[in-house]
């Protein structure tokens, strides 16, 4: 099994505080996903980060997670791509604080879970693909209140053609 790039060892720096590792790379992460959007398995992640030793031996983690995703629009369901750049600024300790530092493993950091959790963080839960989006064919169906009429006088709506194959479901009683 192959080493990850995003596991940096970290001997060097801990051996004089204040010392610093510049760390750029570009890499993919499979299951990346929330409600409304996701990452490609192998849509390029790029981190830029300082890794700083520091008093304590910890170790801080500065810099940024440059992460494409695609959605469907929350309005007209068409398909919605972006990139979310998100600045990193964590801590690492040999005895982590449950849910605001991470681990140091042995001579080792590992930023596969900062990474992770920058971009799941962020990653929009309902994407539009653009602010003036009015859905699937506002004329053909315009949004109404329950119990209003349609425009041509008719009192059943226009019906959205995508929703067709509901109309031949069967329920037993």
């Amino acid at each position: 099994m192959s080493r990850s790039v995003l596991r940096v060892g970290i001997t060097e720096l801990r051996r004089r505080p204040g010392t610093q590792r510049e760390i750029h790379t570009t890499t993919s992460l499979p299951d990346l996903q929330v409600t409304g959007a996701q990452v490609p398995d192998d849509a390029d992640l790029v981190v830029d980060a300082t890794l700083e030793s520091v008093e304590g031996a910890a170790v801080t983690v500065k810099g940024s997670v440059r992460v494409p995703w695609t959605a469907e629009c929350r309005r007209c369901l068409d398909p919605v791509e972006g990139v979310v750049d998100v600045r990193l600024d964590e801590v690492f300790e040999q005895h982590p604080t449950e849910g605001e530092t991470y681990p140091i493993e042995g001579d080792e950091v590992d930023l596969e879970p900062i990474v992770r959790d920058a971009a799941l963080l962020n990653l929009p839960l309902a994407a539009l693909c653009g602010p003036d989006c009015a859905g699937p064919a506002p004329e053909a169906f315009p949004a109404r209140v329950e119990g209003d009429a349609a425009p041509d006088g008719d009192a059943e709506p226009a019906r959205d053609p995508r929703w067709a194959a509901l109309d031949e479901l069967e329920f037993d009683d």
